[in-house]
């Protein structure tokens, strides 16, 4: 038995297996979902100094019981010794070199503390520790002030032999110093932050992941999945290393640049196609207009496609025009103002609906489009043309029939733009439009449920050397959106952007490239016949719901693609649906209502109900958010979606066995019973629409 001492010694029963140890470390690590998970750093509990807390370097945290019976509070505690292991990991040879992570583990701490649900917060209010009190003050931390705490040294007891703090840590810490929680929610806008009560954002989800919500919300936004947090997580942990051992702007060059050749590589696109990422889909139409700009010394006009199923703030980024406050690099401007050295430029709107809320045939749709770029091009004018692969309603237009028509029309001068923001797309799509010339917009927080923002551009060989070959700079206000990395460092119009990098953006994309990854791994054949099984069940449970009436079950889908092959973009994935009481639409206002009571645990409105039903009422279902939609021709209503993302084919085939694979596919095609149950529940309590 002596060759197994080493397994033996796992399972010696420490102190830390006493009773009332496990009871105090299950309440606090049981909220652990956004600690970074670091290897051979063990938690010890001390009851006989209930008051410590110690942190041995590259071995262990040391926390008495007296800190592990207040959880929030041994939460931020057990927080900050965790970051100060990891940043103490990554200084390799440099040992001496602490003071950086006394520093970087206090940032992270604070933001840490800052995106607590307020219920945390005010049980921290009263209490008199230093590191709570620490973390409260707003003073900035700097390396003179941190030296001045004898209680942090204390904490790990170890000598700072080197107190002088590095200007190359200065980059580190600015932008590596953060939970990967916030990363996910930085470099974007207004729209990102998070509620200091259910911390859900705009879209009803957050930056970490929420396993507790049933959820199919891809057409509007999804929260993190446990796979690609943890994975983005130890990005981050190699960032940081890699940032102090070779500098912080390589290693992020680096990064960047890894990215987009995973990109590349997952869509199997060539290396001659550029891709430039951006903090949202509106940002890349923001892109759009700068680059159509440089492009051409004509009067552009730009035809929307679908204008009434995009982003709201597309028209105005089209335009040239601020579409927030808030700049993605935080800088404060005014919505709807004009960005310095955009030119004036037309806009023609083609919407999916009349008037009367009545879905457009395909040919109506095609007649509008042909219509607008004939009278276009007869005035000289440049069309950019925006056509729509995947609506937030399911829609497509115009047709492959109405683009060939429009080669016959003479000396037309025109570029395509392909808005795929859904990126329900094969590769071979992809790749089909990129062979085409035409730009194409992608995210990966749609059908990809990666973390929202996640915008990309994908440009044509053609383009980029067009735009590389371009003597004019970009529009001089995008300064206050984009750094000069955002774009092709060869490009000469973008030497004038801002310095810096935007890691928020490439962390969400990091997220959103894992999710694809491993999509893809599903082999095809399940992957579709997966896609087809559960879409048929969704469709088929509205249909059967009496008080449910999909938007989409008579309508002529517009683009109709009827390939004999199976294809993502050929087949409904969102299905929107009105919701009817008393066999009354529903108004947008309790559209809305109602969408918020299934996103949320309302069993306290049903506590002398049955278990199942107090159950059914506890469980938080995500779907796809209200879209303004009339309901006949005169009631306004608006519609919700029920969407299939990636994730329901990725986290099927997780044990890659082919008869769980579709077995797990039916477990999630329950949770969709369960969200129309929820909403028959809530329909069947009218004061909770009140």
């Amino acid at each position: 038995m002596t060759n197994n001492i080493l397994i033996e010694n796992q399972y010696k029963r420490t102190s830390i297996f006493e009773k009332e140890n496990v009871n105090y470390l299950v309440r606090v690590l049981k909220r652990f979902n956004t600690v970074p998970k670091i290897n051979n750093i063990n938690i010890i509990t001390s009851t006989t100094e209930p008051d410590i807390f110690k942190i041995v370097p590259n071995k262990s945290i040391i926390i008495g019981s007296s800190l592990l019976n207040k959880p929030v509070l041994a939460l931020v505690y057990l927080r900050y010794g965790i970051e100060w292991q990891l940043w103490y990991k990554a200084l390799n040879n440099e040992k001496q070199d602490t003071i950086l992570c006394d520093i970087a583990a206090l940032e992270v701490t604070r933001i840490f503390y800052q995106l607590l649900p307020k219920d945390d917060k005010e049980k921290l209010e009263n209490l008199d520790y230093f590191l709570i009190d620490l973390i409260k003050n707003e003073k900035k931390i700097d390396p003179e002030s941190v030296l001045q705490y004898e209680e942090l040294q204390a904490f790990h007891g170890t000598n700072i032999a080197n107190k002088t703090f590095k200007d190359s840590w200065k980059p580190i810490i600015e932008n590596l110093a953060k939970p990967t929680e916030y990363l996910l929610m930085s470099g974007g806008d207004l729209r990102l932050n998070i509620d200091e009560i259910d911390l859900l954002n705009k879209y009803g989800c957050r930056p970490f992941p929420r396993p507790d919500a049933f959820t199919f919300a891809s057409s509007t936004g999804t929260s993190v999945s446990n796979f690609a947090f943890d994975k983005t997580d130890k990005v981050r942990s190699i960032l940081i290393r890699n940032s102090l051992k070779n500098g912080f702007k390589k290693t992020t060059i680096e990064f960047s640049e890894l990215l987009k050749d995973n990109l590349r590589k997952i869509f199997k696109l060539n290396e001659e196609c550029e891709i430039i990422f951006s903090p949202s889909g509106t940002d890349s139409s923001l892109q759009i207009a700068a680059i159509t700009q440089i492009m051409s010394d004509k009067d552009i006009t730009h035809i929307l496609v679908a204008s009434d199923e995009t982003g709201s703030g597309i028209p105005a980024a089209l335009k040239g025009c601020h579409f927030e406050n808030t700049t993605a690099l935080n800088h404060p401007i005014k919505k709807g103002d004009k960005i310095e050295g955009f030119r004036d430029v037309d806009l023609i709107k083609i919407t999916f609906r009349d008037e009367n809320g009545a879905l457009k045939s395909s040919s109506q749709l095609d007649e509008e489009v042909y219509n607008a770029i004939s009278k276009t091009n007869e005035s000289g004018r440049h069309v950019v043309l925006h056509t729509m692969d995947q609506s937030k309603l399911g829609y497509q237009s115009p047709s492959d029939a109405l683009i060939q028509k429009l080669n016959t029309i003479d000396a037309l001068s025109m570029q395509i733009i392909v808005d795929g923001s859904q990126l329900r797309l094969d590769p071979k799509d992809i790749q089909n439009y990129l062979n085409k010339g035409y730009i194409v917009t992608v995210t990966g927080s749609k059908y990809f449920t990666g973390p929202p923002y996640s915008g990309a551009l994908l440009l044509p060989e053609s383009v980029s050397k067009l735009i590389h070959s371009a003597k004019n700079k970009l529009p001089k206000g995008l300064t206050q959106y984009y750094n000069h990395s955002d774009w092709p460092t060869s490009w000469f119009c973008s030497n004038d952007l801002s310095d810096g990098y935007n890691y928020g953006s490439y962390m969400r994309w990091n997220a959103a490239i894992v999710e694809m990854d491993r999509y893809y791994k599903t082999p095809v054949l399940y992957r579709n016949m997966g896609i087809e099984m559960f879409c048929n069940f969704i469709d088929d449970s509205i249909k059967e719901a009496t008080f449910l009436e999909p938007i989409y079950a008579d309508d002529t889908k517009a683009n109709s693609y009827n390939s004999q092959e199976f294809g993502i973009r050929n087949i409904r994935t969102i299905f929107p649906f009105f919701i009817l009481k008393n066999n009354e639409v529903l108004s947008v206002d309790n559209v809305k209502k109602l969408y918020t009571l299934l996103n949320s645990d309302i069993s306290d409105q049903f506590e002398d109900s049955s278990l199942e039903i107090i159950r059914l009422a506890a469980q938080k279902c995500h779907i796809g958010q209200a879209v303004n939609v009339k309901y006949g021709n005169d009631i306004e209503s608006a519609v919700l979606r029920i969407s299939l993302g990636a994730r329901v084919i990725s986290e099927s085939w997780v044990n890659r066995d082919i008869s769980l694979f579709f077995r797990n596919i039916e477990t999630q095609m329950n949770q969709i019973t369960v969200i129309i149950k929820k909403i028959e529940l809530i329909l069947s309590n009218p004061d909770l629409l009140k």
